[in-house]
Protein backbone atom coordinates (compact mmCIF):
# COMPACT_ATOMS: atom_id res chain seq x y z
CA UNK A 1 0.00 0.00 0.00
CA UNK A 2 1.43 3.38 -0.98
CA UNK A 3 1.56 6.39 1.32
CA UNK A 4 -1.00 8.13 -0.86
CA UNK A 5 -3.38 5.18 -0.57
CA UNK A 6 -3.10 4.95 3.19
CA UNK A 7 -3.63 8.69 3.56
CA UNK A 8 -6.68 8.62 1.32
CA UNK A 9 -8.19 5.71 3.22
CA UNK A 10 -7.67 7.40 6.58
CA UNK A 11 -9.24 10.61 5.36
CA UNK A 12 -5.97 12.52 5.70
CA UNK A 13 -5.84 13.42 2.01
CA UNK A 14 -9.37 14.80 2.13
CA UNK A 15 -8.53 16.83 5.24
CA UNK A 16 -5.46 18.26 3.59
CA UNK A 17 -7.39 19.15 0.47
CA UNK A 18 -10.06 20.82 2.56
CA UNK A 19 -7.51 22.88 4.45
CA UNK A 20 -5.58 23.80 1.30
CA UNK A 21 -8.55 24.88 -0.81
CA UNK A 22 -8.03 28.61 -0.32
CA UNK A 23 -4.61 28.27 -1.98
CA UNK A 24 -6.17 26.98 -5.20
CA UNK A 25 -9.47 28.84 -5.20
CA UNK A 26 -9.92 30.69 -8.48
CA UNK A 27 -10.00 34.28 -7.30
CA UNK A 28 -11.87 35.67 -10.32
CA UNK A 29 -14.98 33.60 -9.54
CA UNK A 30 -16.50 34.86 -6.32
CA UNK A 31 -20.25 34.78 -6.96
CA UNK A 32 -22.60 32.44 -8.78
CA UNK A 33 -23.83 34.60 -11.64
CA UNK A 34 -20.75 34.66 -13.82
CA UNK A 35 -20.96 34.29 -17.59
CA UNK A 36 -18.99 32.38 -20.18
CA UNK A 37 -16.94 35.52 -20.84
CA UNK A 38 -15.62 35.17 -17.28
CA UNK A 39 -14.27 31.65 -17.76
CA UNK A 40 -12.96 31.93 -21.33
CA UNK A 41 -9.83 33.81 -20.16
CA UNK A 42 -9.25 31.10 -17.56
CA UNK A 43 -9.22 28.52 -20.34
CA UNK A 44 -7.22 30.68 -22.75
CA UNK A 45 -4.40 31.28 -20.27
CA UNK A 46 -3.82 27.52 -20.17
CA UNK A 47 -3.27 27.29 -23.92
CA UNK A 48 0.31 26.15 -24.47
CA UNK A 49 0.64 24.67 -20.99
CA UNK A 50 2.02 21.15 -21.56
CA UNK A 51 -0.17 19.87 -18.73
CA UNK A 52 -3.26 20.32 -20.89
CA UNK A 53 -4.83 19.67 -24.24
CA UNK A 54 -7.49 22.29 -24.93
CA UNK A 55 -9.89 21.75 -27.78
CA UNK A 56 -13.27 22.95 -28.91
CA UNK A 57 -15.95 20.30 -28.48
CA UNK A 58 -18.56 22.23 -30.48
CA UNK A 59 -20.84 25.26 -30.40
CA UNK A 60 -23.98 26.05 -28.45
CA UNK A 61 -27.25 26.90 -30.21
CA UNK A 62 -26.28 30.59 -30.19
CA UNK A 63 -22.75 29.85 -31.36
CA UNK A 64 -20.82 30.03 -28.11
CA UNK A 65 -17.79 27.69 -28.07
CA UNK A 66 -17.94 24.72 -25.72
CA UNK A 67 -14.43 23.67 -24.81
CA UNK A 68 -12.82 20.60 -23.28
CA UNK A 69 -9.68 20.65 -21.14
CA UNK A 70 -7.74 17.37 -20.93
CA UNK A 71 -5.15 16.58 -18.28
CA UNK A 72 -3.27 13.37 -17.53
CA UNK A 73 -2.18 10.37 -19.58
CA UNK A 74 -3.53 7.41 -17.64
CA UNK A 75 -5.61 4.47 -18.79
CA UNK A 76 -8.64 5.33 -16.65
CA UNK A 77 -10.63 7.98 -18.48
CA UNK A 78 -12.86 10.35 -16.52
CA UNK A 79 -15.28 12.84 -18.11
CA UNK A 80 -16.53 15.68 -15.88
CA UNK A 81 -19.08 18.20 -17.12
CA UNK A 82 -20.73 21.17 -15.44
CA UNK A 83 -23.64 23.54 -16.00
CA UNK A 84 -25.72 21.54 -18.41
CA UNK A 85 -28.28 23.58 -16.47
CA UNK A 86 -27.31 27.22 -16.83
CA UNK A 87 -28.22 28.28 -13.30
CA UNK A 88 -26.17 25.55 -11.58
CA UNK A 89 -22.64 26.97 -11.34
CA UNK A 90 -21.06 25.57 -8.15
CA UNK A 91 -19.09 22.78 -9.82
CA UNK A 92 -17.85 25.14 -12.54
CA UNK A 93 -16.16 27.21 -9.84
CA UNK A 94 -14.77 24.02 -8.27
CA UNK A 95 -13.48 22.84 -11.67
CA UNK A 96 -11.21 25.85 -12.02
CA UNK A 97 -10.06 25.34 -8.43
CA UNK A 98 -9.15 21.76 -9.38
CA UNK A 99 -7.27 22.95 -12.47
CA UNK A 100 -5.31 25.37 -10.29
CA UNK A 101 -4.53 22.45 -7.98
CA UNK A 102 -3.27 20.30 -10.84
CA UNK A 103 -0.76 23.03 -11.70
CA UNK A 104 0.65 23.20 -8.16
CA UNK A 105 4.00 21.85 -7.00
CA UNK A 106 6.15 21.60 -3.88
CA UNK A 107 3.04 21.90 -1.71
CA UNK A 108 2.90 18.43 -0.19
CA UNK A 109 0.57 17.07 -2.90
CA UNK A 110 3.17 16.20 -5.56
CA UNK A 111 2.92 12.44 -5.05
CA UNK A 112 -0.86 12.56 -5.25
CA UNK A 113 -0.82 14.68 -8.42
CA UNK A 114 1.78 12.41 -10.03
CA UNK A 115 -0.27 9.30 -9.36
CA UNK A 116 -3.49 10.99 -10.50
CA UNK A 117 -2.06 12.25 -13.80
CA UNK A 118 -0.25 8.99 -14.53
CA UNK A 119 -3.18 6.70 -13.83
CA UNK A 120 -6.11 8.77 -15.13
CA UNK A 121 -6.93 11.03 -18.04
CA UNK A 122 -9.30 13.78 -16.98
CA UNK A 123 -11.61 15.47 -19.48
CA UNK A 124 -13.23 18.64 -18.12
CA UNK A 125 -16.12 20.28 -19.97
CA UNK A 126 -16.97 23.37 -17.92
CA UNK A 127 -20.21 25.17 -18.74
CA UNK A 128 -21.96 22.89 -21.21
CA UNK A 129 -24.95 25.22 -21.55
CA UNK A 130 -23.43 28.72 -21.97
CA UNK A 131 -26.60 30.14 -23.55
CA UNK A 132 -28.56 29.22 -20.44
CA UNK A 133 -25.78 30.61 -18.27
CA UNK A 134 -26.06 33.95 -20.08
CA UNK A 135 -29.66 34.17 -18.85
CA UNK A 136 -29.03 32.31 -15.58
CA UNK A 137 -31.74 29.83 -16.48
CA UNK A 138 -31.97 26.08 -16.20
CA UNK A 139 -32.88 25.27 -19.79
CA UNK A 140 -31.08 25.92 -23.03
CA UNK A 141 -32.02 28.93 -25.13
CA UNK A 142 -34.30 26.60 -27.11
CA UNK A 143 -36.31 26.07 -23.92
CA UNK A 144 -35.25 22.42 -23.64
CA UNK A 145 -33.98 20.77 -20.47
CA UNK A 146 -30.72 19.37 -21.73
CA UNK A 147 -30.65 16.74 -19.00
CA UNK A 148 -33.80 15.29 -20.55
CA UNK A 149 -32.38 15.34 -24.08
CA UNK A 150 -30.09 12.30 -24.05
CA UNK A 151 -32.40 10.25 -26.28
CA UNK A 152 -33.85 12.75 -28.78
CA UNK A 153 -30.80 15.07 -28.78
CA UNK A 154 -32.72 18.08 -30.07
CA UNK A 155 -30.12 20.47 -28.69
CA UNK A 156 -26.61 20.89 -30.11
CA UNK A 157 -25.29 20.77 -26.56
CA UNK A 158 -26.74 17.27 -26.09
CA UNK A 159 -25.23 16.19 -29.41
CA UNK A 160 -21.84 17.42 -28.18
CA UNK A 161 -22.05 15.51 -24.91
CA UNK A 162 -23.20 12.30 -26.59
CA UNK A 163 -20.40 12.68 -29.11
CA UNK A 164 -17.83 13.00 -26.34
CA UNK A 165 -19.14 9.90 -24.59
CA UNK A 166 -18.98 7.96 -27.88
CA UNK A 167 -15.55 9.29 -28.78
CA UNK A 168 -13.83 9.02 -25.41
CA UNK A 169 -15.62 5.98 -24.01
CA UNK A 170 -14.90 7.20 -20.47
CA UNK A 171 -14.65 4.70 -17.65
CA UNK A 172 -16.12 7.23 -15.22
CA UNK A 173 -18.34 10.27 -15.58
CA UNK A 174 -19.26 13.08 -13.19
CA UNK A 175 -22.54 14.85 -13.96
CA UNK A 176 -22.28 18.00 -11.83
CA UNK A 177 -25.36 20.00 -10.84
CA UNK A 178 -26.95 22.31 -8.27
CA UNK A 179 -30.26 21.64 -6.57
CA UNK A 180 -32.73 23.68 -4.57
CA UNK A 181 -31.37 24.75 -1.17
CA UNK A 182 -34.72 23.67 0.30
CA UNK A 183 -34.13 19.94 -0.10
CA UNK A 184 -33.63 18.25 3.24
CA UNK A 185 -31.48 15.26 4.04
CA UNK A 186 -34.32 12.82 4.66
CA UNK A 187 -37.11 13.90 7.00
CA UNK A 188 -34.96 16.30 8.96
CA UNK A 189 -34.36 20.01 9.53
CA UNK A 190 -30.95 19.75 7.89
CA UNK A 191 -30.50 21.00 4.34
CA UNK A 192 -29.14 18.53 1.80
CA UNK A 193 -25.89 20.36 1.12
CA UNK A 194 -24.61 17.63 -1.20
CA UNK A 195 -26.82 15.01 -2.83
CA UNK A 196 -25.73 12.04 -4.90
CA UNK A 197 -27.26 9.62 -7.34
CA UNK A 198 -25.95 6.41 -8.82
CA UNK A 199 -28.25 6.68 -11.82
CA UNK A 200 -30.37 3.70 -12.87
CA UNK A 201 -30.07 2.40 -16.40
CA UNK A 202 -33.40 0.54 -16.43
CA UNK A 203 -36.81 0.58 -14.78
CA UNK A 204 -35.91 -2.49 -12.72
CA UNK A 205 -33.14 -0.50 -10.97
CA UNK A 206 -30.67 -3.24 -11.81
CA UNK A 207 -27.13 -3.15 -10.46
CA UNK A 208 -24.34 -4.29 -12.74
CA UNK A 209 -20.60 -3.75 -12.26
CA UNK A 210 -20.81 -0.31 -13.88
CA UNK A 211 -23.48 0.99 -11.52
CA UNK A 212 -21.99 -0.76 -8.52
CA UNK A 213 -18.83 1.32 -8.93
CA UNK A 214 -21.02 4.47 -8.87
CA UNK A 215 -22.43 3.37 -5.54
CA UNK A 216 -19.00 2.60 -4.15
CA UNK A 217 -17.64 6.00 -5.14
CA UNK A 218 -20.61 7.71 -3.53
CA UNK A 219 -20.17 5.70 -0.33
CA UNK A 220 -16.55 6.84 -0.19
CA UNK A 221 -17.41 10.50 -0.79
CA UNK A 222 -20.18 10.38 1.80
CA UNK A 223 -17.75 9.12 4.45
CA UNK A 224 -15.48 12.08 3.75
CA UNK A 225 -18.25 14.67 3.70
CA UNK A 226 -19.85 13.56 6.95
CA UNK A 227 -16.93 15.09 8.85
CA UNK A 228 -17.72 18.53 7.42
CA UNK A 229 -21.48 18.45 6.89
CA UNK A 230 -22.76 15.74 9.27
CA UNK A 231 -26.29 14.70 8.44
CA UNK A 232 -26.39 16.95 5.39
CA UNK A 233 -25.67 14.43 2.62
CA UNK A 234 -28.62 12.95 0.75
CA UNK A 235 -29.35 10.95 -2.37
CA UNK A 236 -31.97 11.14 -5.06
CA UNK A 237 -34.54 8.47 -5.67
CA UNK A 238 -33.21 5.76 -8.00
CA UNK A 239 -36.22 6.01 -10.33
CA UNK A 240 -35.14 5.53 -13.93
CA UNK A 241 -35.45 8.51 -16.28
CA UNK A 242 -35.11 7.19 -19.86
CA UNK A 243 -34.40 10.69 -21.24
CA UNK A 244 -31.79 11.59 -18.62
CA UNK A 245 -28.14 11.86 -19.49
CA UNK A 246 -27.02 10.29 -16.23
CA UNK A 247 -29.22 7.24 -16.73
CA UNK A 248 -28.14 6.82 -20.34
CA UNK A 249 -24.42 7.38 -19.77
CA UNK A 250 -24.61 4.63 -17.15
CA UNK A 251 -26.49 2.49 -19.68
CA UNK A 252 -23.83 3.17 -22.30
CA UNK A 253 -21.17 1.66 -20.01
CA UNK A 254 -19.67 4.60 -18.12
CA UNK A 255 -19.74 4.55 -14.33
CA UNK A 256 -21.71 7.74 -13.63
CA UNK A 257 -21.89 9.75 -10.44
CA UNK A 258 -24.36 12.61 -10.25
CA UNK A 259 -23.50 15.28 -7.68
CA UNK A 260 -25.95 18.02 -6.70
CA UNK A 261 -24.88 21.05 -4.69
CA UNK A 262 -27.75 22.17 -2.49
CA UNK A 263 -27.96 24.60 0.40
CA UNK A 264 -25.88 25.53 3.41
CA UNK A 265 -27.08 28.16 5.85
CA UNK A 266 -25.02 31.34 5.58
CA UNK A 267 -23.57 30.41 2.18
CA UNK A 268 -25.84 32.06 -0.42
CA UNK A 269 -23.06 32.23 -3.02
CA UNK A 270 -22.12 28.59 -2.38
CA UNK A 271 -18.47 29.28 -1.68
CA UNK A 272 -18.32 26.71 1.13
CA UNK A 273 -20.15 24.16 -1.01
CA UNK A 274 -17.64 24.89 -3.79
CA UNK A 275 -14.90 23.94 -1.32
CA UNK A 276 -16.70 20.68 -0.53
CA UNK A 277 -16.92 19.92 -4.27
CA UNK A 278 -13.19 20.52 -4.66
CA UNK A 279 -12.36 18.15 -1.81
CA UNK A 280 -14.92 15.46 -2.65
CA UNK A 281 -14.21 15.28 -6.40
CA UNK A 282 -10.43 15.13 -5.95
CA UNK A 283 -10.87 12.48 -3.26
CA UNK A 284 -13.08 10.47 -5.62
CA UNK A 285 -10.50 10.79 -8.39
CA UNK A 286 -7.91 9.44 -5.97
CA UNK A 287 -10.11 6.41 -5.30
CA UNK A 288 -10.43 5.89 -9.06
CA UNK A 289 -6.68 6.21 -9.60
CA UNK A 290 -5.66 3.70 -6.92
CA UNK A 291 -8.80 1.54 -7.29
CA UNK A 292 -9.53 1.79 -3.58
CA UNK A 293 -13.20 2.46 -4.40
CA UNK A 294 -13.65 -1.32 -4.72
CA UNK A 295 -13.18 -1.61 -0.95
CA UNK A 296 -16.37 0.35 -0.29
CA UNK A 297 -19.56 -1.62 0.37
CA UNK A 298 -22.24 -0.72 -2.12
CA UNK A 299 -25.06 -1.50 0.32
CA UNK A 300 -24.01 1.52 2.39
CA UNK A 301 -25.27 3.64 -0.50
CA UNK A 302 -28.80 2.94 0.73
CA UNK A 303 -27.90 4.18 4.21
CA UNK A 304 -27.75 7.71 2.80
CA UNK A 305 -31.17 9.35 3.35
CA UNK A 306 -33.19 10.37 0.33
CA UNK A 307 -33.74 14.00 -0.56
CA UNK A 308 -36.84 15.34 1.15
CA UNK A 309 -39.03 18.38 0.58
CA UNK A 310 -39.31 19.40 4.22
CA UNK A 311 -37.65 22.81 4.34
CA UNK A 312 -38.79 26.40 4.09
CA UNK A 313 -36.41 29.32 4.35
CA UNK A 314 -38.38 30.59 7.32
CA UNK A 315 -41.05 29.01 9.49
CA UNK A 316 -43.01 31.06 12.02
CA UNK A 317 -44.57 28.66 14.52
CA UNK A 318 -47.60 28.94 16.77
CA UNK A 319 -48.55 32.49 15.83
CA UNK A 320 -51.95 33.84 16.85
CA UNK A 321 -54.12 35.18 14.03
CA UNK A 322 -57.18 37.34 14.66
CA UNK A 323 -59.79 37.17 11.92
CA UNK A 324 -63.47 38.10 11.85
CA UNK A 325 -63.49 38.57 15.60
CA UNK A 326 -62.02 35.13 16.26
CA UNK A 327 -58.52 33.91 17.13
CA UNK A 328 -56.65 30.80 16.06
CA UNK A 329 -53.07 29.52 16.05
CA UNK A 330 -51.18 28.79 12.86
CA UNK A 331 -47.73 28.35 11.32
CA UNK A 332 -46.41 30.28 8.32
CA UNK A 333 -44.00 28.78 5.79
CA UNK A 334 -42.00 31.43 3.91
CA UNK A 335 -39.56 31.12 1.02
CA UNK A 336 -37.14 33.76 -0.23
CA UNK A 337 -37.08 33.56 -4.00
CA UNK A 338 -34.27 35.00 -6.11
CA UNK A 339 -35.14 37.59 -8.77
CA UNK A 340 -32.48 38.26 -11.39
CA UNK A 341 -31.52 41.72 -12.58
CA UNK A 342 -28.59 43.44 -14.35
CA UNK A 343 -28.67 40.90 -17.19
CA UNK A 344 -29.02 38.07 -14.65
CA UNK A 345 -25.63 38.95 -13.16
CA UNK A 346 -27.20 39.94 -9.81
CA UNK A 347 -30.29 39.09 -7.81
CA UNK A 348 -32.52 40.25 -5.00
CA UNK A 349 -35.04 38.37 -2.87
CA UNK A 350 -38.81 38.42 -3.17
CA UNK A 351 -40.42 36.44 -0.37
CA UNK A 352 -43.91 34.99 -0.12
CA UNK A 353 -45.97 33.09 2.40
CA UNK A 354 -46.14 29.72 0.67
CA UNK A 355 -47.98 27.73 3.31
CA UNK A 356 -50.31 28.60 6.17
CA UNK A 357 -51.64 26.19 8.75
CA UNK A 358 -50.19 23.22 10.60
CA UNK A 359 -46.58 22.84 9.44
CA UNK A 360 -45.34 20.52 12.17
CA UNK A 361 -43.90 17.97 9.66
CA UNK A 362 -41.88 20.75 7.99
CA UNK A 363 -38.84 22.69 9.15
CA UNK A 364 -37.33 26.09 8.52
CA UNK A 365 -33.71 26.88 7.83
CA UNK A 366 -34.63 29.70 10.18
CA UNK A 367 -37.48 29.44 12.70
CA UNK A 368 -39.33 31.80 15.04
CA UNK A 369 -41.30 30.50 17.98
CA UNK A 370 -44.23 32.91 17.96
CA UNK A 371 -46.09 31.32 20.88
CA UNK A 372 -48.01 34.11 22.59
CA UNK A 373 -47.39 36.51 19.68
CA UNK A 374 -50.01 37.90 17.31
CA UNK A 375 -49.52 38.31 13.58
CA UNK A 376 -50.59 41.69 12.29
CA UNK A 377 -50.29 43.67 9.13
CA UNK A 378 -47.66 46.41 9.52
CA UNK A 379 -48.76 50.04 9.34
CA UNK A 380 -48.15 52.42 6.43
CA UNK A 381 -46.09 55.46 7.42
CA UNK A 382 -48.17 58.61 6.82
CA UNK A 383 -45.47 60.57 4.94
CA UNK A 384 -44.91 59.83 1.23
CA UNK A 385 -41.35 60.27 0.00
CA UNK A 386 -40.08 61.65 -3.29
CA UNK A 387 -37.33 59.10 -3.90
CA UNK A 388 -35.59 56.00 -2.56
CA UNK A 389 -32.65 58.04 -1.34
CA UNK A 390 -34.87 59.74 1.21
CA UNK A 391 -36.26 56.41 2.35
CA UNK A 392 -32.78 54.92 2.72
CA UNK A 393 -31.92 57.62 5.24
CA UNK A 394 -34.86 56.79 7.52
CA UNK A 395 -34.24 55.16 10.89
CA UNK A 396 -35.71 51.78 10.05
CA UNK A 397 -35.42 50.44 13.59
CA UNK A 398 -37.56 53.23 15.03
CA UNK A 399 -40.17 52.73 12.31
CA UNK A 400 -40.34 48.96 12.76
CA UNK A 401 -40.48 49.28 16.52
CA UNK A 402 -43.58 51.45 16.10
CA UNK A 403 -45.11 48.87 13.77
CA UNK A 404 -44.46 50.71 10.47
CA UNK A 405 -43.32 48.23 7.81
CA UNK A 406 -44.65 50.09 4.74
CA UNK A 407 -43.35 53.35 3.27
CA UNK A 408 -45.15 55.00 0.39
CA UNK A 409 -43.55 56.81 -2.54
CA UNK A 410 -45.02 60.06 -3.78
CA UNK A 411 -46.77 60.12 -7.20
CA UNK A 412 -43.80 61.83 -8.87
CA UNK A 413 -41.13 59.45 -7.50
CA UNK A 414 -40.41 58.06 -10.97
CA UNK A 415 -40.00 54.38 -10.07
CA UNK A 416 -42.91 52.92 -12.03
CA UNK A 417 -40.64 51.66 -14.80
CA UNK A 418 -38.56 49.58 -12.39
CA UNK A 419 -41.16 46.86 -11.89
CA UNK A 420 -40.59 44.68 -8.84
CA UNK A 421 -37.34 45.86 -7.28
CA UNK A 422 -35.44 46.05 -4.02
CA UNK A 423 -34.08 48.50 -1.49
CA UNK A 424 -31.10 47.90 0.81
CA UNK A 425 -33.17 48.85 3.84
CA UNK A 426 -35.47 46.66 5.97
CA UNK A 427 -38.62 48.35 4.68
CA UNK A 428 -41.43 47.49 2.27
CA UNK A 429 -41.86 50.34 -0.20
CA UNK A 430 -45.20 50.90 -1.95
CA UNK A 431 -45.30 52.87 -5.16
CA UNK A 432 -47.92 55.54 -5.62
CA UNK A 433 -51.14 53.83 -6.58
CA UNK A 434 -50.10 50.45 -5.14
CA UNK A 435 -52.90 49.21 -2.92
CA UNK A 436 -52.15 48.90 0.76
CA UNK A 437 -52.21 45.23 1.78
CA UNK A 438 -55.46 44.44 3.56
CA UNK A 439 -56.11 42.13 6.48
CA UNK A 440 -53.79 39.70 8.22
CA UNK A 441 -51.06 38.43 5.87
CA UNK A 442 -51.88 34.97 4.59
CA UNK A 443 -51.22 32.42 1.89
CA UNK A 444 -49.67 33.89 -1.26
CA UNK A 445 -48.99 37.31 0.25
CA UNK A 446 -45.62 39.02 0.27
CA UNK A 447 -44.04 38.04 3.59
CA UNK A 448 -44.22 41.40 5.38
CA UNK A 449 -45.89 41.57 8.81
CA UNK A 450 -45.21 42.16 12.48
CA UNK A 451 -45.41 39.87 15.50
CA UNK A 452 -46.65 41.60 18.63
CA UNK A 453 -46.97 40.74 22.29
CA UNK A 454 -49.76 42.95 23.47
CA UNK A 455 -48.97 46.38 22.10
CA UNK A 456 -45.23 45.74 21.77
CA UNK A 457 -43.59 44.70 18.47
CA UNK A 458 -41.32 41.72 19.13
CA UNK A 459 -40.38 40.90 15.54
CA UNK A 460 -40.79 42.61 12.20
CA UNK A 461 -40.73 40.40 9.13
CA UNK A 462 -40.07 42.41 5.98
CA UNK A 463 -39.88 40.61 2.63
CA UNK A 464 -39.29 37.34 4.45
CA UNK A 465 -36.37 38.55 6.60
CA UNK A 466 -36.65 38.73 10.37
CA UNK A 467 -35.72 41.74 12.50
CA UNK A 468 -35.69 41.16 16.26
CA UNK A 469 -36.63 44.38 18.01
CA UNK A 470 -34.78 43.34 21.17
CA UNK A 471 -31.58 42.35 19.33
CA UNK A 472 -31.68 44.60 16.29
CA UNK A 473 -28.42 44.51 14.36
CA UNK A 474 -29.39 45.28 10.76
CA UNK A 475 -27.09 47.75 9.04
CA UNK A 476 -28.62 46.72 5.71
CA UNK A 477 -31.88 45.08 4.85
CA UNK A 478 -33.53 43.00 2.19
CA UNK A 479 -36.39 45.38 1.48
CA UNK A 480 -38.74 45.20 -1.48
CA UNK A 481 -40.38 47.78 -3.75
CA UNK A 482 -43.81 46.88 -5.11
Amino acid sequence: MTTVESKAQSGELADRLYNAHETYKESTLTQRRFKQKDILPLIAKRQGNPLYIIEKAGDSFEGRPIQMITAGKGKKKVLLWTQMHGDEPTATMATFDILNFLEGKNDGFDDFRKELLEKTTLYFVPMLNPDGVERYQRRTVQGIDMNRDAAARQTPEAVILKGLVDQLKPDFGFNLHDQSPRYSAGRSPKAATISFLATSYDYELSINAVRERSMQLIVGMNKILQKYIPGQVARYSDDHEPRGFGDNVQKWGTTLVLIESGGYVGDPEKQYIRKLNFMAILSALDKIADNSLTKEKRDHYYDIPENGRWLYDLVVRNATVKQSGKSFTTDLGINRNEVNYANASKFFYYSKIEDFGDLHPQYGSQEIDATGLTVEKGKVYPTAYKNLGEISKLNAFNLLKEGYTYIRLAPDAGTRSLGLYFIASPLHVLRSGQATPAGTPGLGNTATFILKKGSKVKYAVVNGFVYDMENYAATKGQGIIE
